[in-house]
């Protein structure tokens, strides 16, 4: 039984995944030290800033830490989606996504933090 082109074995399947990860585990490290480090900003606010600023952190991280899922979520289909020549765009799609997705986060943490 022949196989046709679309079921053959991609060759470099792995390149996409492979420098999607190698970008996005640091991003999302350092991403993920800094947003850690956000409560810092109002050390010396008063006390109405600091209320302010605690209640947007309890919705910003949160959040933020979905989006680091969702990357990660992004990365693992990458690797996971079968190494076949019709996969191959999604592959590179879902590989290039797992970065942008840690910049979406990081701006979505800084657009609902209330900072002072």
């Amino acid at each position: 039984m022949p196989m046709n082109d679309a079921d053959a074995r991609a060759t470099g399947a792995w390149i996409a995944p492979l420098v999607s990860t190698l970008v996005t585990v640091p991003l999302g490290l350092v991403a993920l030290f800094f947003a850690g480090l956000s409560p810092m900003a109002c050390d010396s606010c008063n006390e109405a800033e600091a209320d302010r600023f605690d209640a947007s952190f309890a919705v910003a991280f949160p959040v933020f830490v979905t989006g680091l899922l969702v990357s990660l979520a992004l990365l693992i289909i990458s690797w996971a989606l079968p190494w076949r020549v019709r996969h191959s765009a999604r592959r590179v799609g879902f590989a290039f996504a797992a970065p942008l997705a840690i910049v979406l986060a990081g701006m979505v943490f800084a657009g609902l933090l209330d900072t002072p």
